[in-house]
């Protein structure tokens, strides 16, 4: 059980790691940002809410259907920046919703743990493959990355 608990332990510092690249200035961005690279899907961030232990964040990506606006995805995500970690919390898009933990916070859903963090960590490498970045609108915007 300790080696599994050391694993998850990683996997939530390599997620942190891989989120401050594609948002450097993620502890000090005061509400939301975004990312517009040519040829892919914009990134959307929404700072949710602010604690020194903990900050909640929306990441997302949305495309135009019918007229609509949808989510593809969405995910809140918490970070931890004392312990320099990161979690999942919960993913959407057109065909589905799922959380980590329950309404009052005393369940966990496991598999929903596992399997949010693994794509959360495979969709911050796509993201950085694609040359995402969200920077402070003070920092100068390039196309790669410009924020808003």
């Amino acid at each position: 059980m300790k080696s599994e608990t050391v694993i998850r332990g990683d996997v939530h510092s390599r997620i942190y790691r891989k989120l401050l690249k594609v948002i450097p200035g993620l502890l000090t961005i005061p509400e939301h940002g975004k990312s517009v690279v040519k040829g892919y899907m914009d990134l959307n961030l929404d700072i949710l809410q602010r604690k020194p232990e903990r900050i909640i964040i929306a990441l997302s990506h949305y495309y135009k259907q019918n007229g609509d606006m949808i989510a593809d995805p969405d995910m809140e995500v918490a970070v931890y920046p004392q312990r320099q970690t990161t979690e999942a919390l919960t993913y959407q898009d057109c065909y589905s919703y799922r959380r980590v933990y329950g309404e009052d916070n005393a369940t966990t859903d496991v598999r929903a743990k596992r399997d949010l963090n693994q794509f959360l960590s495979q969709w911050l490498s796509n993201l950085i493959a694609q040359g995402h970045r969200i920077a402070l609108e003070s920092e100068d915007c390039q196309d790669h990355g410009e924020s808003k």
